[in-house]
C-alpha cells in the first residue's frame, strides 16, 4: 500500500458528507479530467448510483454533488455559498456546462439514476459514469468507489495519493510506530513532521498544519454564530448559537463548564457539516466535529497552550488516522459510526496527550482508549 499523509486524512471540503458528498464531487471531476482526446465527441454523460449511495445519497447530497463536479468544481476550493444557484440552473435548463465539453444537455431526473438494486464489486460506496457520442456510442466508461474520508478510487486501481516514495520513518501499526520513535529518540510527531518534510518543504508543511486549523476555527465560529433550521425534512433547529449564548453569559462556576463548551465547539461543526458549509474531513466528514473541538479545549482551556502544542496535536492525531485508514477503515458505510466518530475520538485523545507533554506511550493509551469506547457503535440515517 502506498504511504498515507497526515494530509490524506485532513482534507478541506464541504458537508455534509467525505464519502457521500466530497468523494462522489471528486469521482465526478476525475471522470471528466480522464477524457482526454474523446472528450470533444462526447454529447451524452449518464451516472449510476450504488449501494450505501444509492440508499442514503440523496440525503446527503451525492446528486448534488455528482452535479457539481461534472461542472468542474473541487469541494477543496468551491464556494458553499454559491452552490444553490448553481443546482438551481442546471435543474431548471436541464443542461451543464462541463470543463473541456461544453455545455452538455443533462437532465439529473433521467441522466443521474440511484440504482437499488446493483451494488458494484468493490464497495458499497460506488459510482458508475459513461460518456456517449451523438450517435449513442459509449466513449468512455468508469467505475469509481468513494471508500471513506474523500478517498476516491477508480475500477480496481488503487487510491491515489499525493505523495511518492517510502517516507524515512515508515510505520504500519501502533508497534512499529512506538517502536520507530523509540529507535530514533523521536516523539511521534517530530517522526510524522519528519515523513512529511520528505514529500513537501518543511513551510509548506508547517502552511497546511495551519491551514487545516484555521478552517476547523472558522467553521466552529460560523456555526457558534448561525441561527435557523438545518436543511431536510426534520427541520431541526440549529443548537450551537443558542450553547454559544448561553454559556457565554453563564460564567465558569460549573465544573463541567469546559467540556460544555467542548460540546457546543462540536455540535457549531456538525451543524455546518450538515448545512453543507465548510469542514475538514478530520478523518470524515461524518466525525468532523471531534477534532476541531479537542483543538478548541487546547488553545482556549489550557494555559500555556502554543503554536508547538497546536502542531504536536495535529501531528499525533493525523499519524493515529493513518494506522487506522491502513489496518481498518475510516468509512462509517463500512465500519459503522465506530469507523469515523470512534476514529476521530481516538485522534483526538492521542493528539491531546502529546499537546499537553505526554510520552509515546501515553499517546498510544489514550488512543487505545478512545477507540474501546466507541467499539460497537453504529447508526442508521433518519429521515
Amino acid at each position: 500500500m502506498a504511504a498515507v499523509s497526515i494530509f490524506d486524512i485532513f482534507k478541506i471540503g464541504i458537508g455534509p458528507s467525505s464519502s457521500h458528498t466530497v468523494g462522489p464531487m471528486k469521482a465526478a471531476r476525475a471522470f471528466i479530467d480522464g477524457l482526454g482526446d474523446v472528450a470533444a465527441d462526447v454529447a451524452s454523460i449518464d451516472v449510476s448510483l450504488h449501494g450505501s449511495l444509492a440508499w442514503t445519497g440523496k440525503g446527503h447530497g451525492s446528486d448534488t454533488a455528482i452535479l457539481l463536479g461534472l461542472s468542474g468544481l473541487k469541494p477543496e476550493t468551491i464556494d458553499p455559498d454559491a452552490v444553490a444557484v448553481k443546482l438551481r440552473t442546471i435543474h431548471a435548463d436541464k443542461r451543464i456546462e462541463v470543463p473541456g465539453i461544453g455545455e452538455l444537455r443533462f437532465d439529473p431526473a433521467l441522466n443521474l439514476r440511484f440504482d437499488f438494486d446493483h451494488e458494484l464489486p468493490r464497495h458499497t460506496n460506488g459510482m458508475r459514469f459513461i460518456a456517449k457520442s451523438a450517435a449513442g456510442e459509449t466513449l468512455a466508461e468508469a467505475l469509481f468507489y468513494s471508500l471513506g474520508g474523500g478517498f476516491v478510487a477508480r475500477n480496481d486501481e488503487p487510491e491515489a495519493v499525493a505523495q511518492d516514495g517510502e517516507p524515512p520513518f515508515p510505520f504500519s501499526s501502533s508497534e512499529s510506530l512506538l517502536q520507530c520513535a523509540e529507535d530514533n529518540d523521536l516523539s511521534i510527531a517530530q517522526l510524522v513532521y519528519r515523513n512529511e518534510s520528505c514529500w513537501r518543504a518543511a513551510d509548506e508543511v508547517d502552511a497546511r498544519i495551519e491551514s487545516i486549523c484555521q478552517a476547523m476555527r472558522d467553521c466552529v465560529a460560523r456555526g457558534l454564530r448561525t441561527e435557523g433550521m438545518l436543511p431536510g425534512k426534520l427541520s431541526i433547529l440549529r443548537r450551537a448559537p443558542k450553547l454559544n449564548k448561553r454559556l457565554s453569559a453563564g460564567g465558569k462556576s460549573s465544573p463541567l463548564y469546559a467540556l460544555e463548551w467542548v460540546n457546543a465547539y462540536a455540535i457549531a461543526v456538525n451543524e455546518e457539516n450538515a448545512a453543507g458549509g465548510r469542514v475538514v474531513t478530520s478523518p470524515t466528514n461524518g466525525a468532523a466535529g471531534i477534532i476541531p473541538a479537542v483543538l478548541m479545549y487546547y488553545e482556549r482551556f489550557i494555559p500555556d497552550a502554543d503554536e508547538a502544542g497546536v502542531r504536536r496535536y495535529m501531528l499525533t492525531a493525523g499519524a493515529i488516522g493513518v494506522l487506522y485508514k491502513t489496518n481498518a477503515s475510516i468509512s462509517g458505510a463500512e465500519m459503522g459510526c465506530q469507523g469515523e466518530v470512534g476514529v476521530a475520538c481516538s485522534m483526538a485523545a492521542g493528539g491531546l496527550a502529546a499537546a499537553l507533554g505526554g510520552s509515546n506511550e501515553h499517546v498510544e493509551e489514550a488512543a487505545e482508549i478512545g477507540m474501546e469506547h466507541n467499539l460497537g457503535l453504529t447508526c442508521d440515517p433518519i429521515g
